[in-house]
C-alpha cells in the first residue's frame, strides 16, 4: 500500500470511527494499529500527589467532560450528573452534588462559577463555593464544548452548529447565531474563543466566523478547510478544536482534513498555512505552536512563519488528547491510559506514567508543574513533574 493510500485509509477510518462509532467499543480501541511504547531516556518523573474517583466516569460514549481548575480548587464531573470540587493540593472533597441530569461537556471554572452543558441541551452555572445552582438555561441541542465566557456573556456552541450567547449573571438569552451543517460531521466539540468584543467560532462546514458579541452578527468569516472527495466521510472538514489567539492578535486555527492557519484576528487576513490535519485544540507557548495531528504526531511550528521545527511520531495512532503544558513539557494522555511528557524545545519523550487502563480521552489540566488528569473511568489523578 502506498503512503498516500495509507494516509487516506487512516483518515477515512479515523473520521468514520469518530463520527459514528465513538463509545461503541467496550474499551475505546482505535480503528488502526497504534505504535507500541518503547523505552526512552527518562529525565522527568511524574509523582502522584493524590487520586480521587469522580462518579461513574465519562460513559460509554466517552463524553469530553474535562476537569477545570481555578485558584486552589479542581472541579470534575461524570456523565451521570455528579459534580465534585476538590482541594488542588490535597484532594480533599470540598463539596459534591448530583444534578440529576446527564452531563456532556467539559467544565469551565471562572470568576467563582463553574459552567457546563448537558445532553438534553441545558447550560448550568454552579457556585464554586458550595455547588449551589446559580441558574439553568436551555439551548438548541446537546452541548459537548465547554461554555466560554467574557465579562458579560457565556457563549455556548451546541452540536447542531448553533451558537447561543447567555447573560453570565442570569442565563438569559442575548443572541443566537445559526450555521449550516453538512450531512456528516465529527462529534461536535468545536469550542468558541471568546474575548470582550468578539467570539471566534469554528464550524463543522469548515468555516471560521467572527461574531460581534453585542448582536451575534458575523463581522467576517472565511473557509479554512474545503470539502473534497466523493463520500461524506472524505468531505469531513470540521473545525472541532478551539481557535487560539495570541497577545498580539494572531489567530491560530486547526481543521480536520484541512490545514493549520494563522490569521490576523481583526480582518481574517491569512498570515500562513501548513498542510496539517488536526481535530484537536493546539497550544501556543512563547513563539511555538504545538499541534497534535489526526494520526497522533506531535508537531512544533514556528508561530511567525508556520515552519516545522520538530515532529515526534513515537506515539503514532495512540489517540492522543489535545496538548497541555507543564513547566517546560507538553502533556498528553492516550487511549491506554498513559500520560506522556515531551520536552517542548527538543521534541523528545522525557517522562511517562500510567493513570488507568480505561484510557484518557480528555485534555489534562495544568498549573505550573502540577497536572490534573481524568481517566475515562472517572479517576482523577494529580501528579507533580520533577525536576
Amino acid at each position: 500500500m502506498t503512503g498516500i493510500s495509507k494516509q487516506l485509509m487512516r483518515a477515512s477510518l479515523g473520521a468514520l470511527t469518530l463520527a459514528l462509532l465513538v463509545g461503541c467499543a467496550s474499551k475505546g480501541e482505535p480503528a488502526f494499529t497504534p505504535k507500541e511504547l518503547r523505552s526512552f531516556s527518562e529525565t522527568s518523573s511524574l509523582d502522584t500527589q493524590w487520586r480521587r474517583n469522580v462518579g461513574a466516569g465519562l460513559g460509554r460514549a466517552r463524553y469530553p467532560i474535562a476537569p477545570a481548575r481555578e485558584g486552589d480548587s479542581v472541579f470534575a464531573a461524570d456523565a451521570e450528573g455528579v459534580v465534585m470540587a476538590m482541594n488542588a493540593d490535597s484532594g480533599a472533597v470540598e463539596w459534591q452534588i448530583n444534578l440529576d441530569t446527564p452531563i456532556s461537556s467539559a467544565l469551565n471554572a471562572i470568576a467563582g462559577q463553574v459552567y457546563l452543558g448537558t445532553r438534553n441541551g441545558e447550560v448550568i452555572a454552579l457556585d464554586q463555593r458550595d455547588g449551589s445552582e446559580s441558574w439553568r438555561a436551555r439551548v438548541s441541542s446537546e452541548v459537548l464544548a465547554a461554555p466560554q465566557a467574557n465579562q458579560q456573556l457565556l457563549v455556548v456552541q451546541s452540536i447542531d452548529g448553533q451558537i447561543t450567547a447567555l447573560d453570565r449573571a442570569s442565563g438569559a438569552e442575548r443572541w443566537v447565531y445559526t450555521s449550516s451543517q453538512p450531512a456528516l460531521t465529527l462529534r461536535g466539540t468545536g469550542t468558541p474563543m471568546v474575548i470582550d468584543q468578539v467570539s471566534f467560532v469554528g464550524l463543522a462546514n469548515g468555516r471560521l466566523a467572527t461574531l460581534d458579541n453585542r448582536s451575534g452578527q458575523p463581522l467576517w468569516d472565511m473557509q479554512v478547510a474545503t470539502p473534497r472527495g466523493r463520500s461524506e466521510v472524505a468531505r469531513l472538514v470540521d473545525l472541532s478544536g478551539q481557535p487560539i489567539i495570541s497577545p498580539d492578535g494572531r489567530l491560530f486555527v486547526t481543521s480536520y482534513n484541512g490545514r493549520v492557519v494563522a490569521l490576523e484576528a481583526t480582518q481574517g487576513d491569512l498570515l500562513w498555512e501548513a498542510n496539517i490535519s488536526s481535530r484537536h485544540t493546539p497550544i501556543l507557548v512563547g513563539n511555538l505552536l504545538f499541534v497534535v495531528t489526526d494520526n497522533s504526531h506531535i508537531v512544533a511550528l514556528d508561530a511567525d512563519s508556520g515552519r516545522e521545527i520538530w515532529r515526534n511520531n513515537d506515539l503514532e495512532d495512540r489517540w492522543l488528547t489535545s496538548p497541555a503544558f507543564a513547566d517546560g513539557r507538553l502533556v498528553f494522555g492516550d487511549f491506554e491510559g498513559y500520560l506522556h511528557l515531551i520536552d517542548a524545545r527538543e521534541g523528545d519523550i522525557v517522562g511517562r506514567t500510567r493513570v488507568h487502563g480505561s484510557g484518557i480521552s480528555v485534555r489534562p489540566v495544568t498549573e505550573g508543574g502540577t497536572i490534573h488528569v481524568q481517566a475515562n473511568n472517572g479517576r482523577l489523578e494529580t501528579l507533580e513533574v520533577t525536576p
